[in-house]
């Protein structure tokens, strides 16, 4: 019994160790897993490669952003588009006064050039300039939202109009276009307009604050206000002088009708 115990001993671990051979064999994996894994994240789903916009075009035309507001005053750009491409970007309202004359003229063309160079919104800030910078960038995708939603701002006549030779017998028939009201620290103010030919006919304010000494400076100052919107021909007018709010809301809602009338 002594001398048979170390061989049953020797032949139970030769058996051990064949079995644990074999069961390794058995368990090693055909593939690997993090390979397999690797190799479906390398195509990443089509929507999330598609370009941001891409798929709505730009009309040709002129179309302009909302008025931003900033630190320093109100921000706004219009956009000229051609064959479907920005071709010119300006700013039609930009900070002004002190410092901020200097600033904008700094800043203002080097933005314009960079909205056309990039046909969109994602442009750079211009160092010393991230007001003005942020207030341009949203009223640029402002612009080419509007222009976007609406297939393309309607009619350009104000950019080369002529050339059709009066084919649109509509674009010299006047017509008015009401503004949106545009709130004030001392009431709404809202303009009319009438346009023919493509330009301000006339102007007025169908809504003005009122009551005290609101109407004291109403009636100074509106008949300025719509003088200066006929003679512009824009939103770009002065504020009058002590109607710092009311010369504001009038420039917003006067800025809105000419949006709703095609630039």
């Amino acid at each position: 019994m002594r001398k048979s115990h170390p061989v049953r001993r020797a032949v139970l671990a030769t058996a051990a160790t064949v079995s644990g051979i074999v069961l390794l064999l058995s368990l090693k994996p055909a593939s690997d897993p993090g390979a397999a894994q690797a190799a479906g994240g390398a195509a990443p789903p089509a929507a999330a490669q598609s370009p941001q916009g891409g798929a709505q075009p730009i009309g040709d035309g002129t179309v302009t952003g909302d008025a931003v507001s900033t630190q320093y005053g109100a921000v706004q750009v219009r956009l000229t588009v051609s064959g479907g491409r920005i071709t010119r970007a300006e700013a039609v309202q930009a900070p002004k006064g002190g410092q901020s004359d200097q600033v904008t003229s700094r800043s203002v063309p080097k933005l314009n050039r960079a909205a056309v160079t990039a046909g969109s919104a994602d442009i750079d800030t211009v160092s010393g300039a991230t007001y003005t910078s942020t207030g341009y960038k949203k009223s640029l995708q402002s612009a080419l939202d509007k222009a976007r939603a609406a297939g393309g701002p309607s009619g350009g006549a104000g950019d080369g109009g002529g050339t059709g030779g009066g084919s649109d017998a509509g674009e010299d028939r006047a017509r008015t276009v009401t503004g949106d009201a545009a709130q004030t620290q001392y009431g709404p103010v809202q303009v009319r307009i009438t346009v023919s030919g493509g330009k301000i006919t006339k102007a007025e304010a169908v809504r003005t604050p009122k009551g005290g000494q609101s109407d004291q400076i109403t009636s100074n100052a509106v008949p300025k206000l719509n003088q200066a919107a006929v003679t512009a021909g824009s939103a770009d007018i002065d504020a009058v002088s002590g109607a710092t709010y009311t010369s504001a809301g009038y420039k917003q809602s006067l800025q809105s009708a000419l949006d709703k009338a095609g630039g």
